[in-house]
């Protein structure tokens, strides 16, 4: 029987770097040889994409916090049993773009909910099962929301992409309020989440992060 595997999630802003990030992480961990799951939330399965079209179309208006935060824990709990459980009992390492983080940082932090109610459905629904690492991108908001803005504008022009501009409609205060949830997440748990500065180079970037992820997970 395999040792189970190690999760590892990346955290941040829309427009923090999160993607090409765990692309460029992913690819180094296959490169020494590694067993990787790349996915994603919400989403990470049929149902969950289902879920993200509701969640981050911007015709989506007038869903309530609570209702959005619901629906951010249906999609995980599906992905938990369909995609993240089989991949760690394999021994894999699985690489996700989001988690319970965001749901504190956005709908507890941004839509005002607060810390408590994501918590306790994460031990609910999830099990309250834990990330072995968190990868925290930090940036400045008003670069972060500029540059996830520009890149949605770019992928109007392409047929095939999703409308997913939802959240980038939000004000700064709001996002002002996600970066400082995040922040407040890391400084609970240090030893689970890093906060990476991402206001480097993309290569630079990844060299911190694989850095961390050798020490954390002696790979």
């Amino acid at each position: 029987m395999p040792a189970r595997g190690k999760l590892i999630t990346f955290e941040g802003l829309d427009g923090s770097g999160k993607s090409t990030q765990l692309d460029k992480l992913a690819r180094s961990l296959r490169a020494h040889g590694l067993s990787v799951t790349v996915t994603r939330e919400p989403g990470g399965t049929t149902t969950g994409e289902r879920i993200r079209e509701v969640l981050l179309h911007s015709a989506t208006a007038g869903l309530s916090p609570l209702t959005e935060m619901a629906l951010m824990f249906a999609s995980r709990a599906q992905h938990i049993h369909e995609v993240i459980l089989p991949a760690l009992a394999e021994g894999r390492i699985v690489l996700c773009d989001r988690y319970t983080d965001s749901t504190e940082a956005y709908q507890g932090g941004g839509r005002k909910l607060g810390t408590k109610p994501v918590l306790q459905l994460h031990e609910i629904l999830c099990g309250n099962l834990q990330p072995d690492l968190t990868i925290l991108l930090d940036n400045e908001v008003a670069f972060s929301v500029e540059r996830a803005r520009r890149r949605n504008r770019k992928h109007k022009g392409g047929r095939s992409e999703r409308d997913e501009n939802r959240f980038e409609q939000e004000n700064r205060a709001f996002f002002g309020r996600v970066r400082h949830a995040y922040l407040a997440i890391a400084a609970r748990e240090p030893n689970r989440v890093h906060v990476v500065n991402a206001r480097g180079t993309p290569a630079e970037t990844h060299a911190v992060i694989m850095e961390l992820v050798r020490k954390k997970l002696k790979i």
